[in-house]
């Protein structure tokens, strides 16, 4: 059977949280539940932690609706309980990491920022496969379809359990019960809304999150999202890529060395 964790950076209370468990649940998985006891969003994959002597707290819950599971509210964010949870913190690991229902879409390359997309990362990075799913719930939104967010993400769950180890999915569901259906996306450059400084003085300074001014880029998932579709892009966590930097320096390493040693005494 397969083993889930479900946790999110909204809080252990959160909606999304309880529809994801639930659909989990509900198609066989072996569930249990941790999650932040506070809000986290912006944590990225963060493995901060309150503590207490060396202790992080964590408080046995229960989520409404799903007697029998297991579920926890960590003194920490979804980085750190998606680490520990492969560590065994929980009991066996496990093999997927769903994360979500996030309130709010994360497209772009701003899902650097997203506790959610964080949380799916460092499962995969310890041998689960991840997937982030947020719900596209804008600035003022009227109803909220969280069930229908997790049932696209329980559909989409075989097909990543039949990838290796390591997969992660980032998916963004529209907030309709009606999605138009479902398609691949790349990132865009940003993502739906933005970060701006409003206030600096010498003390402090003051941020807000606003919509951007123009309209996404064609063929990304911030442009298909906004028209209704269901978005899967996959996503890896931390990769290395050969600059040749080393090469082109090799041939000077010498006048390097000299300058950073110069004037040194023995």
């Amino acid at each position: 059977m397969t083993r889930a964790l479900i946790t999110n950076d909204d809080g252990i209370d959160a909606p999304g949280l309880r529809a994801l468990a639930l659909a989990a649940v509900d198609a066989g998985y072996d569930v249990f539940v941790a999650a932040p006891r506070r809000q986290s969003s912006g944590s990225s994959a963060s493995i901060i932690a309150e503590e207490a002597d060396g202790r992080i707290a964590v408080d046995p819950r229960s989520v409404d609706g799903l007697d029998g599971v297991p579920a926890f509210a960590v003194h920490g964010g979804p980085g750190l309980i998606a680490l520990i949870a492969a560590r065994g913190a929980f009991g066996a690991p496990p093999d997927l990491v769903l994360s979500g229902v996030n309130h709010g879409a994360n497209v772009g390359r701003a899902i650097l920022h997203s506790g959610t997309v964080g949380a799916a990362l460092t499962g995969g990075m310890n041998g689960a496969r991840g997937m982030a799913v947020s719900l596209d719930a804008g600035l003022r939104p009227l109803e909220l379809h969280w069930e229908e967010a997790a049932a696209a993400a329980l559909a989409l769950a075989p097909q990543l359990l039949d990838r290796p180890p390591g997969t992660v999915l980032n998916v963004n569901v529209p907030n309709t019960p009606s999605p138009r259906g479902v398609v691949e996306a790349r990132l865009a450059p940003f993502g739906i809304v933005q970060t701006t400084l409003t206030e600096e003085e010498e003390h402090y300074i003051r941020l807000a999150v606003e919509d951007l001014p123009s309209s996404p880029e064609p063929g990304t998932d911030a442009a298909y999202l906004a028209d209704g579709w269901i978005t899967v892009t996959g996503v890896a966590s931390v990769t290395d890529v050969r600059l040749g930097v080393v090469e082109e320096v090799r041939g000077g390493w010498n006048v390097l060395r000299d300058r950073a040693f110069s004037g040194r005494g023995g």
